[in-house]
């Protein structure tokens, strides 16, 4: 245990508060970004936040106050803050929170390798000028970037009733971006689709791709200069998993997020399709999607022992067989609404309180290797790599466009075509899903800015999803 820990053990057992239950959530995120452009070395930004939560349940009531004055007597007042307020809405409250059971559990979770040292700075630049240099000498290539974005995250959990949870995590994000102009148009390519994010140490930076990217990725961009747009009408398409986590974040993610279901979320980030009725009856998807909240894979952004108001986390399906099962709530949420649901009660940071969020969310493997579903298709698109997005307030009706795009006819790829963009509406869309690729066509990717809640929290989340074929989605192109 560090020293900030016990530091903080003994502070919060010198705490005082006429209250049923009180709890302390401690959170130190160190930051380092660093980036090359063009051959130049950008300066490297360095950041920690640091600091800690009070909570305090009194007559079934809880609130909270956060500070980052770590002293027993800043810790204190901040106890006696959200005391304060714990008794002034006590008239008000709608909900008697007494039934929910503190945690009492024990624990420590580490990043794969978080304890094995991350490369200097310098050893990093010298990396990322290599890659750069890598890229090809055409001027039709005016800009590119390579970059590494290292995040190292400790905190600490402690209540009245005896829990003691420890995390220590690591986040890597190699990044690299290319782009190209002819005079008229510009195409830019980004690995991994710009979603290249794990747990673990610099071993990561290889594993992901990012060595030896830079030729392939310019070589891209040059051929969506000279490609045609992508064809209007009904194909089948095939989506890869850069692409395929944010489809399946923004339209099964974020609607099964259980307190966006129950209207918390409908002032700023919009609601959901799905009713609290739904779940055990919808048919979401064909009987090929299987869904699962899956906090257990090592190296996944999201894997954790606990969520932040320390409930055990473990593997659910969300959806199986196309059948709706489980939403995306914590234990608040699932006390209000009667409906089980998952360890995802998670918070940005120390100045943030936990609210039901996506955490790992994957889809299941299927049986057919990457050449199979290629093979399957007579008439249809592989698309790749996000560009942009658009979904209604109650992410139903979509619109996503990619970076890459391929025709595929009588089970072969054919030209690449630029500018690919498809739409269609979440329940239809997945109820059209043909095929699902095996554990070959996997990636385990992610994002660490989802955004949601007032004040606004920005969280990372991971996604492992294979490869996919829908069947007769609307594909359109830009303009000519």
């Amino acid at each position: 245990m560090s020293e900030a820990f016990a530091t903080l053990k003994r502070h919060f057992a010198g705490l005082h508060c006429a209250a049923e239950h009180w709890s302390l959530r401690y959170v130190r995120q160190d930051d380092r970004q660093l980036a090359v452009r063009k051959h130049i070395a950008e300066p490297p930004r360095f950041a920690r936040d640091e600091g800690a939560m009070l909570s305090v349940r009194i007559a079934g009531v809880e609130a909270y106050a956060a500070t980052s004055d770590l002293s027993r007597q800043g810790l204190q007042a901040a106890l006696d803050g959200a005391a304060q307020l714990a008794r002034r809405i006590a008239a008000q409250a709608l909900l008697d929170q007494g039934a929910l059971e503190p945690s009492s559990a024990r624990g420590d979770y580490r990043s794969p390798g978080f304890d094995q040292p991350f490369p200097a700075l310098a050893e990093c630049y010298q990396l990322l000028a290599a890659e750069s240099a890598a890229v090809p000498a055409d001027p039709r290539l005016v800009n590119w970037r390579v970059g590494l974005h290292i995040s190292e995250v400790e905190q600490l959990y402690l209540n009245t009733a005896g829990a003691e949870l420890h995390s220590a995590q690591r986040f890597v994000y190699p990044h690299l971006s290319v782009t190209a102009y002819d005079g008229h148009d510009s195409q830019t390519r980004n690995l991994g689709g710009a979603h290249l994010g794990q747990q673990g140490g610099a071993e990561l930076i290889s594993r992901l791709g990012l060595i030896g990217a830079a030729p392939q990725v310019a070589d891209q961009a040059l051929q969506l200069l000279l490609a045609p747009n992508t064809p209007s009408g009904p194909r089948d398409l095939l989506l890869m998993p850069d692409q395929m986590i944010l489809q399946l974040h923004e339209s099964i993610g974020h609607p099964l997020e259980l307190d966006r279901i129950l209207g918390d979320e409908r002032n700023f980030a919009g609601t959901s399709f799905v009713k609290t009725e739904d779940f055990g009856r919808l048919q979401y998807g064909s009987t090929l999607l299987n869904v699962t909240f899956d906090p257990q894979v090592p190296e996944e952004l999201a894997s954790y022992a606990f969520d932040d108001d320390g409930q055990p986390a473990s593997k659910h399906y969300l959806i199986r067989d196309g059948l709706l099962l489980r939403p995306l709530g914590g234990a608040l949420s699932q006390l209000r609404s009667g409906l089980p649901g998952v360890a995802n009660s998670r918070a940005s940071s120390w100045n943030r309180p936990p609210i039901d969020r996506m955490a790992n969310l994957n889809i299941e493997p299927g049986g057919h290797s990457l050449d199979q579903l290629i093979g399957g298709i007579e008439h249809g698109i592989l698309m790749a790599s996000n560009r942009s997005w658009s979904i209604d307030d109650a992410r139903n009706k979509f619109q996503f466009g990619c970076e890459w795009g391929q025709l595929i006819e009588h089970g072969e790829l054919r030209g690449v075509v630029k500018n690919p963009n498809y739409r269609g509406v979440s329940s239809q869309f997945w109820g059209a899903l043909s095929a699902v690729g095996d554990a070959s066509t996997v990636e385990v990717l992610g994002t660490p800015h989802c955004g949601k809640g007032e004040p606004n929290q920005v969280v990372r989340v991971g996604h492992a999803t294979p490869a996919c074929v829908f069947a007769a989605v609307d594909v359109f192109g830009g303009a000519s």
